[in-house]
């Protein structure tokens, strides 16, 4: 927080986590290609900054999608922080290849965010919001930031500032948001607490910070520890700090994936669809697309599956 100020931060750098992002994409024999790789990796630690800023019981989802060689990037956090990622690469792409001509080539891509309650009540539904990959003159936005920190005007009528970046060791993102006047109270800061309206100091304050904040380098971001890009960007600013609850989980992968649900979704294709896979391939395999994990299923389990008898089809060593 910003002492007084309507204006909080969030920092985060993923290591651990990303690196095993990647190996499990590495094991299955599709290593992302660099611009993928950092595209999501930008997107894996927007999507931990947002958890982390709306608290949410459940999973944040995060999605990139349109027309170009890539077809979708998916990163989701959960409110245990337990993180996974996936993209979806279609056709070439350039070695320099940014935003607009990975997903966006005719001006028609989007991003979706994603609220999904983990204790889903009876006839509660997702939330979703989708903004555009252009801007208010309809101009393609090639960073990822610029998307979400419109995402965050539009839907949540926040002014949000967001940096990100990303390599194979490691992704991290700074978020800075403004804060309504009227809660500025609840800062316990030495300023302004008992304005209730939005005046232009705390407009001021917010832009001076967020014009710090725009001006961090993505190798500083991913390369200098906390203390000494917090120091470097606003080291005339008083800022407070909350110590990390050791109680509070770490950000770690997991994947939601498990063979049950992988037997729900065979079940959805219908018995004469699979019946017709295992007649020609011998077995059902599936590949979870964020951890790597293979599920097969051969004619006696497809069997239990449907509860009813199908009949074995002949040997094969082909896999689907």
């Amino acid at each position: 927080m910003f002492d007084g100020m309507p204006v909080r931060g969030v920092l985060v750098r993923l290591t651990d986590v990303w690196v095993e992002i990647l190996r499990r994409r590495t094991m299955a024999g599709a290593a992302y290609p660099l611009p993928v790789q950092n595209l999501l990796g930008e997107m894996v630690a927007a999507a931990a900054l947002m958890q982390s800023n709306i608290k949410f019981n459940g999973a944040l989802i995060l999605q990139v999608f349109g027309d170009g060689p890539v077809k979708l990037l998916v990163a989701e956090a959960q409110s245990d922080f337990g993180l996974r990622a996936t993209a979806t690469v279609v056709g070439e792409l350039a070695p320099d290849a940014g935003l607009s001509s990975l997903v966006n080539l005719n001006n028609e891509g989007k991003c979706a965010i994603t609220l999904d309650p983990r204790d889903r009540l009876p006839g509660q539904q997702t939330y979703q919001g989708v903004v555009r990959l252009s801007g208010e003159d309809n101009e393609k936005l090639e960073k990822l930031s610029d998307v979400l920190q419109r995402y965050m005007r539009q839907s949540e009528q926040l002014d949000t500032t967001m940096v990100l970046a990303a390599d194979d060791r490691s992704a991290a993102g700074l978020l800075i948001q403004r804060l309504p006047i009227a809660g500025a109270a609840n800062l316990a800061g030495t300023a302004r607490a008992q304005v209730d309206t939005d005046d232009v100091d705390a407009n001021e304050d917010y832009q001076r910070i967020a014009m710090l904040a725009s001006s961090l380098q993505r190798d500083e971001l991913l390369g200098l520890d906390t203390d000494t890009v917090l120091r470097r960007l606003f080291w005339q600013e008083n800022l407070r700090r909350f110590e990390p609850v050791l109680t509070d989980p770490l950000p770690h992968f997991s994947c939601a994936c498990s063979r049950d649900r992988v037997g729900k979704m065979i079940r959805g294709l219908g018995a004469d669809e699979v019946q017709g896979i295992l007649a020609e391939l011998g077995e059902v395999e599936v590949a979870c697309e964020f951890c790597g994990a293979q599920q097969r299923f051969d004619s006696v389990d497809v069997a239990q599956l449907f509860k009813t008898d199908l009949k074995a089809p002949a040997a094969s060593t082909a896999r689907h």
